[in-house]
Order: structure tokens, then sequence, then C-alpha cells
């Protein structure tokens, strides 16, 4: 495993993993209509790490659910690796959240009656993979986060910084193209949350895509980029010219 702390390797991209033009969401209201998103387009290069950020009611859980194919677009381009799955069916859209996506989500969304092991071999189940490869794979992940000496335990004998590390060991096992976590440090300690995002950090010197969506500027400034969204559009789309890096030296618990 790469160090934390040595310098990420620049590699030439091709086309950007995802490519969003002009997307709208119209939700209706009865009478009325909500426009969510009003026209966003939006480049993702494979192994970038966005920060999406806004005040509530902006469109940052919108255009969250609809990079992650929980919801489609009124209108507008959604390319993902190349695909467009602007108009998918349910069920090609339900195969691209399997394979191609992540899930981290802040309240964990762990199975509780069983182990950790069995809940990071979820999504290889939905995948059809045989069962010892499911469980080798599984294992191997959970030592990636460091939780080797815990693949037997259930969640709730574990605390909460151990259990975001299962949900992203779950999230992660498939190998997908991003990883995508929705606040994902908003129900832990300020200590803890620190040792996830060293845990984001290293993921992404190892050549992940992550999108992280914070209402906390202290977790932004871990990305290397930082979309600020309002109003359902834009404001802004700026680097983090000098990540922090200092605050990531942390031994994981």
């Amino acid at each position: 495993m790469p160090d934390a702390m040595t310098p990420h390797p620049t590699t030439p991209s091709a086309a950007p993993l995802i490519q969003m033009r002009d997307i709208v969401k119209i939700y209706p209201m009865g009478a009325t209509e909500v426009h969510a998103l009003r026209g966003i387009t939006l480049n993702i290069l494979q192994n970038d790490y966005v920060a999406i950020m806004g005040p509530s009611g902006s469109g940052k859980s919108t255009l969250m659910n609809i990079i992650g194919c929980l919801d489609t677009p009124t209108r507008g381009t959604y390319l993902l690796n190349g695909q467009n799955v602007s108009n998918l069916t349910d069920d090609e859209l339900a195969h691209i959240r399997n394979q191609e996506i992540g899930f981290v989500f802040q309240t964990f969304n762990l199975l509780p009656r069983i182990t950790c092991l069995q809940n990071v071999e979820l999504p290889l189940i939905y995948a059809g993979v045989k069962r010892k490869e499911r469980q080798e794979r599984a294992r191997k992940t959970l030592e990636l986060v460091g939780l080797a000496d815990r693949l037997h335990h259930r969640p709730n004998e574990l605390s909460g910084g151990q259990r975001q590390r299962v949900a992203i060991a779950r999230a992660l096992v498939n190998e997908p193209a991003i990883l995508l976590a929705d606040e994902p440090t908003g129900n832990l300690d300020t200590q803890t949350g620190k040792e996830i995002m060293h845990l984001f950090e290293t993921l992404y010197r190892q050549g992940n895509t992550l999108i992280v969506v914070t209402h906390e500027p202290e977790i932004a400034q871990y990305a290397r980029r930082i979309v600020r969204l309002r109003d359902g559009q834009i404001e802004s789309d700026e680097p983090v010219d000098h990540p922090t890096l200092a605050h990531l030296s942390v031994t994981p618990s």
C-alpha cells in the first residue's frame, strides 16, 4: 500500500470518467414544479478527488443521486465511463450502481445481524461471484481498510469509525469506478472523522476516484477540487491549491 504522504503520481487521462452536459432535474409538486438542478455541466476525471458543497436546497443531494444513478435527469446528458446513463432502464441503472459506483453513507447502512465479512460480501453476492472468491475478496478489502482483526465481528461490536470502515470496504469490494460518499463523517467524532479522511486520502493516492458530498468546509479541504452549488447551478468549481496533509498523520483505531 502506498504511503499516504508520498507524492501522488500524475497519470495522463483519456476522456473524463463523468461527463455531464446541461443536466436539469424538475420534480412535479402538484400544480407546481421544483427545479432542483438548472443546467449542470460538469466533468470529473479518473482519479479526481472532488468535494460537492452547497447550502440546503442547493441541489447537491439531487446531483449526488444522479451521479450515483439513483435518479435520472429530466433533461441533459450524463456519460459515465463513456456510457450514456441518462435514459437507462431501472435494471440497467441497478447494474451500474453495483458494478461502477461504491456508496458510503453517513449512517453506515450495515446489516446488524451478520458479520463484517458478510456485510462486505453483499455486493459480490448480487454480482453472482462464487462463495470462495467473494470471501477472499471481502477479506482482502477489509485488510485494506485496517480491519483484518474484525472479520467476524458484528457491527454492534465495533466503534463508529470501524463501522464506517466496513462500509467503505463494502463500497470498494467490487472495484468500482467511483467512490461516492455522502457526509461520510457526519455521525463521527472529530478524531474518528480525521481517521476516515486519512483513509480516503490513501485510497485517492492508490488511484481511486472520490466524490464527497459534505456541508463541512474542513472535510471539503481534504479534496483536490471543490464544486459549490447554489440554487441548482454551479456557483464555483475550484482546485484546492495547497491541501494541508499534516493533519492526516493519524493512527487509525
